[in-house]
């Protein structure tokens, strides 16, 4: 079109003027357009898979996989390979329910299949407890996650205020609360160390900070930081 008012000078300047303004209106439209893809919202923050649903055989299972059953989340509790003398082994395999927290056990020929289940897990610190409800914070959103007592299980006795745990989802609800495997607490109710007692793997009983109750060896006293491991229920050193 400008070519064209250069061709022909004598066009109507009036139409001309309207036509070149119409003309700047589209390429000033089409430059906000093609630009605001630079404005749109940032994605919303998802959960990272931690397994994927995939196939695997019994020679693949492992303490602590989780396998998904009749559509239910069962984790691996343990399992025991029977060797025979003719025809192939055979795996038992204990598990327990994530959903209804019953366990299981179950014998299965060698070569046969399971579906992983596809969980999610995602960091969060814990912030209080309301009647049978622990609430969790998610680290990255804030968002604010209840989580049933039953869900929580024995993992409240190692759940001090402001810790953080790893929160297990499968469909869309939490199914485990998972805490670190080793932390450190200090021994707040324990019997004092006897004096003159050198028996060689003396323990006792003693209460820690998080609620616990282990057994420590009989040299440790009140006040003092341990290191546990809060999947075997046992300890493991002083705290440095």
């Amino acid at each position: 079109f400008f070519l064209y008012l250069q061709k022909y000078p004598s066009y109507p300047s009036s139409l001309s003027q309207v036509i070149e303004m119409k003309l700047l209106n589209i390429a000033s439209l089409f430059i906000l357009i093609s630009g605001s893809s630079a404005f749109a919202p940032a994605p919303a923050f998802t959960r990272q898979s931690s397994a994927l649903g995939v196939a695997v055989e019994t020679s693949d299972i492992k303490n602590g996989m989780t396998i998904e059953l009749d559509g239910e989340p069962y984790k691996v509790l343990n399992f025991s390979i029977m060797k025979q003398a003719r025809g192939a082994a055979k795996t038992t395999i204990k598990f327990k329910n994530l959903i209804k927290g019953n366990t299981i056990e179950n014998t299965y020929r060698s070569g046969e299949k399971f579906e992983t289940a596809l969980i999610e897990k995602a960091a969060h610190q814990f912030t209080y407890e309301d009647g049978n409800t622990f609430f969790f914070m998610n680290t990255e959103t804030f968002e604010e996650v209840p989580v049933d007592s039953k869900v929580v299980d024995d993992k409240v006795d190692w759940i001090e205020e402001g810790m953080e745990v790893n929160l297990v989802f499968f469909k869309g609800n939490v199914i485990e609360v998972v805490v670190p495997q080793t932390g450190v607490y200090e021994i707040v109710e324990t019997e004092p160390n006897m004096k003159g007692n050198t028996a060689q793997g003396y323990t006792k009983p003693a209460t820690l900070s998080c609620g616990a109750t282990i057994n420590i060896p009989g040299y440790l006293e009140q006040g003092e930081k341990i290191k546990v491991d809060t999947d075997k229920r046992e300890f493991l050193e002083r705290a440095k």
